[in-house]
This record gives structure tokens, sequence and C-alpha cells, in this order.
């Protein structure tokens, strides 16, 4: 009988996860009631699939813990001041989410988990690891904050060897028995300080994923802050620091050399020897920070025990999701490039360190970030730049500051020709040889629905451009 058959429990939030958790504790005998605070078209129509099941759906009041509750499964989301977590932790309720429901819920011979978290680069990294795995021969899937819910795969009848599961900062915070086989953390960052208060609980529970690792803690060499949380992890004895770096690597660590991707960590003379496993070239696109992705997601398979000759077939079948450093078009000898996933400043600074002469379409909601440093690193590189969004001026400012002689191009619109407008004024700074590069750090939501969408409005005004 399972842990959870009889118990009532609340889940918090209708989302993909959400509905996921709640179909699958009423599944295995739990007294399941979701509650959330909207109560909309979307709502309804997800509350009216769940109580067809048999699960109780309460709308319009997220705040209020309903009677008898014994534990609360809440969906990433959900801020840890949400009244609801107040309103538990006064009953003496635990709070957990779906991740944490999903590592409890493994069975005997479940397979284990090579996790990967970080600011930037998480999805990349964990679909380059999955494509090297299945390289391997090995059966696996990419889930957590990716594809299919973890829960779901977790539960599946088809058995799997590993997964390869990407982790957010909330879904860590919530998650505290999650013990990975092999874990990274690609960077660290100021992002969603807004929900985790301050710079330090952000990391402690980016942190949080090297617990309990068997084989291998993987750690950025170039990001101090990555390394200082394998030291302060408690680990398996015997569990091993790995780290990854764009420059020739030490012992323990993979590299890159002539540029070629090379081991010097899971070799048998790691001090003298190093293992080929991929060109640079073998990765798409061969961007700075992609490499790192790469590497990082080599360390892991490596961990794992997979042969280098999976890790070069893996990565060249890799293919990047839409949005992310994506080639859009060649216009009169400029090149136009969609990275509308850079929503951060760490993002977009690595973006704008792939090209060396850029028209930078830039701008959105802040969400509380600072642009001088983004600006000084980047104020070589770029000879133009087109603001748009809500804090445009925040950046506009920084420019000011930092970069004095780069002409700067401030839209004020926000209605649905704004981005196409924003790529002509752009196009009309750039010459040939340029990169027009629309790295916006910042999100999209005063403009758009998401970074989808800003990005799909990118490329179809580049196709404009020729029409």
């Amino acid at each position: 009988m399972s842990e959870f058959s009889g118990q009532r429990i609340t889940v918090a939030g209708l989302g993909v996860s959400g509905r996921s958790a709640a179909r699958a504790l009423a599944g295995l005998g739990a007294r399941v009631t979701v509650v959330d605070g909207g109560d909309g078209e979307r709502q309804r129509a997800a509350a009216a699939e769940l109580e067809r099941a048999g699960i109780t759906v309460r709308l319009g009041d997220g705040a209020t813990l309903p009677e008898n509750t014994g534990l609360v499964v809440t969906s990433p989301g959900w801020r840890p001041d949400s009244a609801l977590f107040a309103a538990a932790a006064a009953a003496g309720v635990e709070v957990v989410g779906d991740v944490e429901i999903a590592w409890r819920l493994r069975g005997p011979g479940a397979p284990p988990w090579l996790a990967v978290t970080g600011t930037n680069g998480k999805t990349t990294t964990v679909q380059m690891l999955a494509a090297i795995l299945r390289a391997a021969g090995l059966r696996t899937a990419a889930v957590g904050n990716i594809g299919t819910p973890i829960i779901d795969v977790v539960r599946s009848p088809e058995p799997y060897d590993v997964l390869a599961v990407e982790l957010s900062s909330y879904q860590l915070h919530w998650a505290p028995s999650v013990r990975p086989h092999s874990a990274a953390v690609l960077n660290l960052a100021p992002d969603h300080l807004d929900w985790h208060g301050t710079m330090a609980a952000y990391a402690a529970d980016k942190g949080r994923i090297y617990e309990g690792n068997t084989v291998a803690c993987v750690y950025n060499a170039a990001d101090p802050a990555t390394e200082d949380l394998v030291r302060a992890a408690d680990v398996t004895e015997g569990c091993r620091a790995i780290g990854f770096t764009l420059g020739t690597p030490g012992p323990s660590q993979l590299g890159v050399v002539d540029g070629i991707l090379v081991d010097r960590a899971f070799v048998p003379q790691r001090h003298r020897q190093a293992q080929e496993l991929a060109e640079i070239t073998d990765v798409t696109p061969a961007a700075p920070h992609n490499i790192a992705n790469a590497l990082a997601a080599a360390a892991l398979a490596r961990a794992f025990g997979v042969e280098p000759k999976a890790v070069r077939e893996g990565l060249r079948a890799f293919t990047p999701d839409a949005h992310r450093i994506a080639h859009v078009a060649d216009v009169a000898g400029v090149a136009y490039v969609n990275d509308s996933k850079a929503t951060n400043t760490h993002a977009a600074q690595a973006s704008l360190a792939a090209y060396p002469s850029i028209v930078w379409i830039a701008g959105g909601l802040a969400k509380g970030a600072t642009f001088d440093e983004l600006v000084t690193a980047a104020a070589g590189r770029l000879r133009g730049a087109v603001l748009i969004g809500a804090d445009r001026q925040l950046i506009a400012d920084a420019l000011a500051r930092h970069a004095p002689d780069v002409p700067v191009v401030s839209l004020d619109r926000t209605d649905t020709g704004a981005m196409a407008a924003a790529v002509r004024e752009a196009t009309a700074l750039a010459r040939a040889g340029d990169t027009v590069l629309m790295a916006p750090a910042c999100a999209s939501m005063d403009m758009f629905t998401n970074y989808n969408e800003r990005g799909e409005a990118f490329a179809t005004a580049v196709a404009a451009l020729t029409d």
C-alpha cells in the first residue's frame, strides 16, 4: 500500500505539474483537493478534467488550507511566503513539490537521476545529456522543468535506464529528499530574487542538487560560486568534484584543447592523459556558453559510464530549441540571430560574447536587474542598440554611462508592430559583417505572452526584410 493511501493531500496550483501530481496521488488512494487562486476559463477547464477523475478542486481561493490536510504539494511557481504555506506551517503540515513526490514514488530498481540546474542553460544541457545517453543506447527521458512531468515518467510502466533531470531553484527549494546519482550547477547569477529573497537563499536552493550525489558533482570552473556549493554539499563518500572549463582542463576537469572537447576526469591516468570527446564543430551553435553546456552534459554522461564515441554522436544529433541563439537569416551580409530566451542579464552577456560586431535589440521587463556590468562587458562589440519595452530606459542609461559612443534608438511603443520597427531600426544601423542580435536581457510579458511569441515576432520581422 502506498504511503499516500487515505491521506488528505492539498495540491497547490492547476498547472501542468499540479495536475500531474493530483492525478498520481489520487490514483494511489489519496484524498486530493486542488486549490488555485484563479477562476478563469483555463482554470475551470482544468478543474473539470480533474473533477471527472474524482478530485476535488477549489478555485478562487489559494490561501486557505483545506480542513484535515496532512500534506501540501506545491507547484514550483508558488512563493514560499504564500498564505497557504503559512497556514500549513501553523498547522504543522509539510510542504513539498512535485519533484519530491516523484522521488518518493520511485520503486525498486528505479533509474538514477543525472540532474542539472543553473541560472541559464539548464534546458539545453539536459537535452544534450539526453541525446548523449540515447546515443549510448540507454533508454532515457529529459524531465523535470522540461517536457513530460517527472511524476508521470517515474510512474511509467516502461523501464528507463537513467533520467536527465532539469531542476529549477523553485523545484529544489521544495525537494528536500532528492539525491541524484550526479549533478551539475552550470552557473549562478542574480535571478528570481523576488521569489527567494536574497542571492544567498537562491544559491543555497541551487546547491541542494549536490546533496547525496554518489559519483560526481559537476561545477563551472569559471564560476567559483558553483565550486563553493560543491564544497558545502553533503555527498556520498567517494563522490568527486568535476570541473568544466573553456580552457585547457586540469586533472578532474573537462575542457577544450585546440578546438577539441577533452576529458581529464574519467580517464585512468588523468594527471597525464586526456580523452578526446568531440570537436567544437560538433556543437550547435558553437557559441562559448553552449560549448560550456556541452562540457557539462558530457561530464554527467561520463560520470554514468558513457563511452566517448556516444558523447560525440549525441552532440552531433542534438538540435537546440527555438529562440535560443538561433540564426534566422542573412540579409545583405548581416546575420540576424534570435536569442529571445536570453531573459536575464547573465544569459544576454553570454549571447553578446558570441559575436564580434553587434546591433543589439534589447529590453522588456527588467525584474529588478541592473545593466551596468552587462553593458561594460559588451561595449567593445556594440555597433548600435535598439531598445524596446517597459524598462528600456534602464538599459539606455547604462549605455550612456559605459558605451556613450554607441548609437541608441529607443522605441516608445508596445503595439504589435513594435518588433518590426525594432528590426528595421537595427537594419539601418547594421553594416555587412555585423550581427543583429535580439538578446533582450529582460522578460517579455510587458509586450508579449512569453519569450516564444517575442522570438516569433523577431523572425517574422526579419522575413519581411526580403519581401
